[in-house]
């Protein structure tokens, strides 16, 4: 067949059906076949045995049909050998009736050779015909040829049989009659024609199975029910080591037995994410059933190569280290209710309905960055990215890359095409650098140009680059006293102090600390799956923890509370809790004095009558005001009247 007509064959989208057979019996198929144009394309070969199977992988190798239809052992043998579906046409009772009425009027001696088993009920039949019949089964050629030569030393001159046995009586001058009837060659095409719809829908989602699987850079193979390979990626056959045609068809089990998908199959469930070491190497496994309609009727599994993983996390981890965001947090996500504090928010927030450059000085830990991201979620440019760099945290060299991009081959080791840095990753958004007091002086030149011009020339290239960017910045250190030193640039200073805040440090903040605990501390422990109430604890430490001085900040503040969280959720209820053990987990807050009444740092009592004092008397409102409960707020007065009482 050329590829012209194949190709035509396939376009008209009928299923394909090949009928494979002696001449005998393809006689009687050919007249049927007219009836069928209209709903299948079905060829006719003659062809028994071996040669019937040659016919048919030819066939099948040039994708030229969808399924077979044969008879008698020729139909056994072909399912036996073929990966393909093979329709059989069968006999029926009523079939062999009608040959022995036409085989009466010829002769009342008559024998039958069919494939399969012989027929008890034509004992009945043979006495209301009046005639006499011998019947044998064979299984296959040499047993109807062996059954032939006993009927003809018989002397038996018609024989009724299949297509072969028809063959062996017309090449020894007997008279032989077909087992089947039209009815029954009908009744094989309706089923080849079944058979072979059924396979192009299944050999369409092969395909498209396998047109996916190919997109895909991980190993992956799938199965079908029987375990058989039906798609498998050029992946897959790399890890292989063999073609797609060695693969397909082919039992999993006899081929990797590692990679078995048979459990898969048999419970439906999905694997996800095991190592296992298979063919000398590490991979990252995952099954998983393929269903119809709630049915399990394949599997896939697919290997993820560990060393791509570990290069993809590196890559994702340097990606997120500068990823360009829109920030996190807004001024609703940052807790504070003391005066100085709520003084820094409303400074804040005012700024942010500008597009001026703001520095924030501080501490470290009390939040600068928290600030930055919650200024520009308020401002114009909310929607727009939200790009952060810490200026501490790169060499030189490396941090003028990251600030000003470069081009291709500026230096060695550059990526292919350039890459763009922060400030244009910043375009039209929040460029916010960290400690801006630890860059270089060298680079302090090229920002501050970058901030007079608006334009950004990257590394290794002459074009610049118009950006429109707002500035936050933020430091630690006294850029005043850097100044006066010569190790930061005055003309920088000036025009990054455009807008100017300081925020306060704990210290400075007192009453903010025993309700930023007490949230911390509670999420500690829900985290870790203890439902304990954080408040007996933190109230019995509220002294402890307003006493110290808190050089850390709100960072230390949570690595605190992360400690105290952990040390109890070794207690199952509020009166087992037995806070003497935490100066061994906390000794900043707990030193050796342990839980006895620290002295009157930081001026308790004075906080303690200010608070008394702006609640009228009212212990209830002077403990809300320093954030704790009045039972601890007579705790401490009745602690530092014995501290005061016994100062020696």
């Amino acid at each position: 067949m050329s590829d012209q007509a194949t190709t035509m064959r396939r376009a008209d989208g009928l299923p394909r059906v090949c009928f494979l057979g002696y001449r005998q019996l393809t006689r009687l198929v050919r007249p049927v076949l007219a009836d069928y144009v209209d709903r299948a394309r079905v060829e006719v070969a003659e062809g028994a045995f071996d040669d019937a199977v040659a016919i048919a992988s030819k066939r099948i190798a040039q994708g030229e049909v969808d399924a077979f239809l044969s008879a008698g052992a020729n139909a056994s043998i072909l399912r036996q050998r073929l990966d393909a579906p093979v329709a059989t046409i069968e006999v029926e009772g009523f079939d062999v009736l009608e040959a022995m009425i036409r085989a009466r009027r010829m002769t009342d001696r008559v024998g039958i050779v069919t494939y399969g088993q012989i027929d008890p009920r034509l004992d009945a039949v043979k006495g209301l015909l009046r005639m006499e019949v011998a019947q044998y089964a064979y299984r296959g050629a040499e047993d109807a040829q062996r059954h032939f030569d006993a009927l003809r030393r018989d002397g038996f001159e018609v024989i009724i049989g299949s297509s072969l046995v028809v063959e062996l009586a017309e090449q020894n001058g007997l008279q032989g009659l077909l087992v089947y009837s039209l009815d029954s060659v009908r009744r094989g095409i309706e089923h080849a024609i079944d058979l072979a719809r059924a396979a192009r829908l299944e050999a369409g989602r092969y395909e498209q199975l396998n047109g996916v699987l190919r997109t895909l850079q991980d190993a992956m193979l799938a199965v079908d029910r029987d375990h058989r390979i039906i798609a498998v990626n050029p992946p897959m056959q790399k890890a292989l080591g063999r073609e797609r045609e060695a693969l397909v068809g082919t039992s999993l089990d006899a081929l990797v037995p590692e990679l078995s998908l048979r459990r898969t199959l048999e419970t439906g469930e999905e694997e996800r994410a095991t190592v296992r070491n298979l063919m000398s190497h590490d991979w990252v496994v995952t099954r998983a059933p393929i269903r119809e309609h709630g049915e399990t009727v394949g599997a896939t599994i697919t290997l993820y190569d560990t060393r791509l993983i570990q290069e993809a996390d590196t890559s994702l981890r340097i990606h997120q280290r500068t990823r360009q965001t829109r920030g996190r947090y807004r001024f609703e996500d940052i807790h504070g209710s003391s005066p100085a504090f709520l003084r820094a928010i409303k400074t804040a927030r005012r700024f942010a309905r500008t597009d001026l450059t703001v520095l924030l000085t501080g501490e470290s830990g009390v939040g600068k960055e928290l600030f930055a991201q919650a200024i520009h979620a308020e401002s114009p440019r909310s929607g727009e990215p939200f790009v952060a760099l810490n200026c501490a945290a790169f060499p030189e060299s490396l941090l003028e890359s990251e600030l000003f991009g470069y081009e291709e081959g500026a230096f060695t080791g550059s990526r292919r095409g350039g890459k763009r840095g922060l400030l244009e990753a910043a375009h039209r958004g929040t460029l916010f650098l960290d400690e801006i007091g630890d860059m270089p002086l060298p680079l302090q030149t090229r920002l501050l140009r970058v901030l007079q011009e608006r334009e950004v020339t990257r590394l290794g290239g002459t074009a610049a680059v118009p950006i429109d960017v707002r500035i936050i910045v933020a430091t630690h250190q006294p850029l005043q006293e850097m100044i006066a030193g010569r190790r930061f640039r005055q003309d920088l200073y000036y025009r990054i102090n455009t807008l100017r805040l300081s925020i306060p440090p704990l210290r400075d903040r007192k009453s903010d600390i025993p309700p930023l605990m007490h949230g911390m501390v509670t999420r500690g422990l829900r985290r870790l799956g203890s439902t304990l109430r954080a408040e007996p604890a933190l109230e019995v430490l509220a002294p402890h923890l307003l006493a110290y001085a808190w050089p850390g900040n709100v960072r230390e503040l949570e690595n605190i509370a992360e400690r105290i969280a952990v040390y109890l959720l070794q207690f199952e209820n509020e009166n087992e809790i037995d806070l003497d053990g935490l100066t061994q987990d906390c000794p900043e807050i707990l030193p050796e004095g342990g839980l006895s009444a620290p002295d009157d740092p930081d001026g308790l009592s004075v906080r303690i009558e200010a608070a008394l004092r702006r609640a009228n008397g009212n212990r209830a409102r002077a403990a809300e005001f320093l954030g704790v409960s009045r039972a601890t707020l007579w705790r401490w007065q009745k602690a530092l009247e014995s501290t005061n009482a016994n100062p020696g």
